[in-house]
């Protein structure tokens, strides 16, 4: 069965209403919504039952991501919002860049012999 954007394959649980229909995957996760308007959302989930993605047939969208904890840490949407909190890696040269200046790093460095 194709729906707007996504295939179904396998059992779903599906509720019906007058005017709409909604979309379950086997975790209870509602994954399709279709009303009688033309109007239909789709959602995504991760393997943990996060929602990760969303989306609508009025243009609108958002997506997430988490950490290993579940925890969320970017958020972006079609309305221009992002929060993002993922641990970024920089070098000692990014770093300069954006401090607008030369750093130096001190401290203890410590030898590893390897065999």
């Amino acid at each position: 069965m194709k729906l707007k954007g996504i295939e179904l394959k396998g059992t779903y649980k599906v509720r019906y209403f007058t005017t709409w229909f909604e979309v379950y995957d086997v975790k209870g996760n509602q994954i399709y919504l279709e009303d009688s308007n033309g109007y239909w959302a789709k959602w995504e989930y991760d393997e943990k039952g996060n929602e990760i993605y969303f989306e609508d047939s009025k243009g609108n969208w958002a997506k997430w991501e988490y950490d290993e904890k579940g925890n969320e840490i970017y958020y972006e949407s079609s309305n221009g919002i992002i929060i993002d909190k993922r641990v970024k890696e920089l070098t000692i040269e990014e770093i300069e860049k954006l401090l607008g200046y030369k750093i130096k790093i001190k401290g203890e460095r410590k030898w590893i012999r390897q065999y």
